[in-house]
C-alpha cells in the first residue's frame, strides 16, 4: 500500500512497474536491500500480484502458506478466486470472514483485494462497502474503477479530486485521470491521450500503456494508428484480454475480420464481457433465424 511516510521510498520503481503493467520487470528488480518488516511485505505483495497479473496463480498459491502475514493470505485469496471457478465460492465465503473479523477486516491489503472480487462479480455496492473510505492511493484508485463502471463518473471525479490533493504526480493518480477523461469522452480523450503518451516517453512499453493509447486513438477516429499501437501490445502479450478485446473493435473499423482475434479471446477469456455479448448476438441471431425457418 503507498503509504504517506517520509523517508526514501524502497519501492518506488516496484509500484511503478506494477501500476503500468511491467509485470515481469516488478518481479525481475524486486530484490531490494534494507527494506524495513513493513516494506517485505508490501514488496511481496506486489511481486506475488504481478505473478497473478501473469496468470501464475498455483505459484501464488504454493508460496503463501499458513504463517504469511495477513496482506499476503489476501493476495493468494485472489489467486484462488481466479485461478478456477470452482474455487470461487469458497474464496468469497473466506473473504466475508475475514471481513467480519474485526483484528483484521479493516487492513488495507484486504479490503483491496474484496473491492477487486467483488468488482469481478459486478457486486459493485458490495466493492464499495470495503472500499469507500479508502486510506490509501490503491484504494482511491479502485474506487475511481468502479464508479466509471457504474457510470457515476461525478463519484469518480470525486476520489479523482482526493488523489490529486494527496499526490498529483503519483502514477495511480495520472492512471485514474486518464480513466475519468476516457469516461467522460468527448474534449477530455485528448487529454487521457496525452497521459499515456507521457507515460511511453517515461517508462518502458507496456500493453496497459499500448491499449491506452490505442483506446483513445479509437475514440478519435484514428483506427489505423489504434490498429498499429495493438498489434504492438499483441507482440508483447498474445493472451493479453483487452489487447485481443480492443483488436475485435479496431479490425471492425478498419474493415478487416475481427473472428481469430474473437476465437482467440474465447479460448483464452471466456468470461470476457464482448465473449458473452458476442455469444448473445450469437443466439439472438439463431432464434431470429429459427423464426424464419
Amino acid at each position: 500500500m503507498a503509504s504517506m511516510g517520509s523517508g526514501p521510498d524502497h519501492l518506488f520503481n516496484l509500484r511503478n512497474n506494477f501500476y503500468l503493467g511491467a509485470f515481469q520487470a516488478a518481479i525481475n528488480n524486486s530484490e531490494i536491500p534494507n527494506l524495513s518488516q513493513e516494506d517485505i511485505v508490501e514488496r511481496d505483495c506486489l511481486v506475488h500480484r504481478s505473478y497473478i497479473a501473469l496468470g501464475s496463480y498455483q505459484l501464488v498459491i504454493n508460496e503463501i502458506d499458513e504463517a504469511s502475514a495477513t496482506p499476503l493470505q489476501a493476495v493468494k485469496l485472489l489467486a484462488m478466486y481466479l485461478s478456477s471457478p470452482e474455487f470461487k465460492e469458497s474464496s468469497i465465503s473466506s473473504l466475508k470472514e475475514w471481513l467480519a473479523d474485526p483484528t483484521v477486516g479493516n487492513n488495507a491489503t484486504i479490503r483491496l483485494i474484496a473491492g477487486t472480487i467483488f468488482m469481478h462479480e459486478e457486486d459493485y455496492n458490495e466493492a464499495l462497502k470495503h472500499t469507500h473510505s479508502g486510506g490509501t492511493m490503491d484504494l482511491h484508485a479502485l474506487n475511481v474503477q468502479i464508479f466509471i463502471k457504474m457510470h457515476r463518473s461525478d463519484y469518480a471525479e470525486k476520489q479523482l479530486r482526493v488523489m490529486q490533493q494527496v499526490d498529483e504526480d503519483h502514477t495511480l493518480t495520472q492512471l485514474a485521470s486518464a480513466w475519468w477523461n476516457l469516461a467522460v469522452g468527448g474534449s477530455k480523450i485528448q487529454e487521457a491521450y496525452l497521459i499515456f503518451q507521457d507515460f511511453s516517453e517515461k517508462y518502458p512499453m507496456t500493453s496497459l500503456i499500448l491499449n491506452g493509447k490505442a483506446v483513445c486513438c479509437m475514440h478519435m477516429g484514428n483506427f489505423e494508428e489504434a490498429e498499429t499501437l495493438l498489434l504492438e501490445a499483441l507482440n508483447k502479450d498474445a493472451k493479453d484480454p483487452e489487447t485481443l478485446a480492443n483488436l475485435v473493435v479496431c479490425s471492425l473499423h478498419v474493415g478487416k475480420s475481427s473472428s481469430r482475434y474473437l476465437s482467440q479471446l474465447k479460448l483464452s477469456h471466456p468470461d470476457h464481457v464482448l465473449v458473452k455479448r458476442a455469444a448473445s448476438a450469437e443466439d439472438n441471431f439463431e432464434r431470429a433465424l429459427q423464426s424464419f425457418a
